[in-house]
């Protein structure tokens, strides 16, 4: 009978993240997975004819080259360059296993067309999203959410970031609605309107967070590791491992034994390996989650760049839920060759949202039209699903389903937020875990 800390179930990239941290604390950690390969519903497939055989689809054909050469991520995200994610990988120091590109370029649909979401000051004098005053006061917006610090009172200029809402902001910036649609999804990233009569405070830190993340690169505020996302739990892994994580991939999870209403052991394949806390994905807790909703995401395969993105071998696409009349936005992520996940010439370009009706292809078919021609695609609804329990009692803690945005701002926020109800503590990143390799992003 072996004895853990923790018992982790599944290897998505949430749950390798936890666990490198719950390792990095001192805490004997087992990862049991039922399938074979790292990342759960968050996978890269390689090489391509897996994927194609997951989708049951026939090919692929000989045109496209060595499957080897792929990697396709099943739910894509960008990172902020000065994000979460990138704060968790420096202070376990996981970058050392990864090599990133900036992503060349964020683009918004308005109005029927792509239009560059500006991120250099000549971008936003240039720019056809605003007219000549609305320019000014998006400067002078910035400049405000540059400078504020919520520890510091004199820089909130007379507005109240806990009451003050977000569009009471806006209007003291005397901002039109279009400026308001731009500034909201495509910089702040939010995905629904709602955001509009909250507190301004977490779309301040949000402009902020782009900005500074803008700052580094000039291109895009996003980065997106060489290889793909499967970098990312495999590097999670193996900072596990190097602190005495154990790993089982490809077993089945038979039972989890409870005692009292608590998590007592993982049963798998006939073993009982004991526990004291338990985290998974929600896959493996069917009667511990609720549905809030159906996510779509259809990966296509291009033989060319994206039309209207300046031949950008990677990009972001929002498509604001008012252009169309939804509730909730769309994205397209595009990544290529240049980031060794695909074939020579061929680029990948991944169309998500929240589904809305009985017929979610139909949803997404605006996005699909800014792709054409396409070459292949493979279309995935999914539930999303979020704990219905907060753990502290079972002591199993169960993260939520990945969203449909393009980058990974709230699935970061997740992550916290199990730690939190884990450990009952925050997450903090006070520089990485050998003082003498500190880094600037903190």
């Amino acid at each position: 009978m072996q004895e853990y800390d923790i018992i982790v179930l599944g290897t998505g990239l949430k749950e390798c993240i936890l666990s490198g941290l719950m390792s990095l604390n001192g805490k004997k950690v087992l990862h049991i997975d039922k399938n074979p390969y790292y990342g759960g519903e968050s996978a890269s497939i390689s090489p391509l004819n897996e994927l194609y055989k997951k989708f049951k689809v026939s090919g692929p054909s000989k045109s496209m080259s060595r499957g080897k050469e792929w990697n396709i991520d099943l739910i894509p995200k960008f990172f902020l360059a000065t994000g979460q994610l990138v704060k968790i990988l420096v202070h376990t120091e996981v970058t050392r296993y990864l090599d990133f590109k900036v992503v060349e370029g964020s683009f918004v649909y308005k109005a029927g067309k792509l239009h560059k979401v500006p991120a250099t000051e000549e971008d936003a004098q240039a720019s056809d999203l605003m007219g000549m005053f609305d320019k000014r006061r998006f400067k002078k917006l910035l400049v405000f959410a540059l400078n504020f610090d919520a520890r510091n009172p004199r820089t909130y200029q007379d507005v109240d970031p806990k009451k003050t809402t977000t569009r009471d902001l806006f209007s003291r910036f005397d901002l039109g609605q279009d400026v308001i649609e731009f500034i909201g999804h495509t910089i702040a990233l939010h995905s629904t309107e709602s955001y509009l009569d909250q507190p301004c405070l977490e779309t301040i830190s949000r402009i902020k967070l782009y900005s500074e993340s803008l700052s580094r690169h000039n291109a895009s505020p996003y980065l997106y590791p060489v290889y793909g996302l499967g970098e990312l739990p495999q590097g999670f892994a193996r900072l596990s491992a190097e602190y005495g994580g154990t790993f089982l991939l490809n077993r089945a999870v038979d039972e989890i034994v409870m005692d009292n209403g608590k998590v007592k052991a993982v049963k798998s394949e006939g073993k009982l390996f004991h526990c004291k806390q338990l985290i998974c994905d929600p896959s493996y807790v069917p009667n511990r989650v609720k549905k809030v909703g159906r996510a779509i995401r259809v990966i296509c395969f291009l033989n060319h760049p994206v039309k209207n993105t300046h031949e950008a071998n990677s990009c972001q696409i929002i498509i604001p839920q008012s252009q169309l009349d939804r509730k909730s936005d769309i994205y397209i992520s595009v990544v290529s060759f240049t980031h060794n996940v695909a074939s020579d010439g061929m680029y990948i370009a991944t169309v998500s949202t929240t589904v809305e009706t009985s017929n979610p292809e139909k949803e997404v078919q605006p996005g699909l039209e800014l792709l054409e021609p396409i070459k292949q695609k493979f279309v995935s609804v999914t539930n999303l699903l979020v704990p219905n329990e907060d753990g502290n009692k079972s002591q199993i803690f169960v993260s939520r389903s990945y969203d449909t945005t393009n980058h990974f701002e709230l699935e970061c926020d997740d992550i916290k937020d199990v730690y939190r109800r884990l450990t009952g503590a925050e997450l903090s990143f006070g520089g990485s875990r050998h003082q003498s390799h500190t880094s600037d992003d903190d």
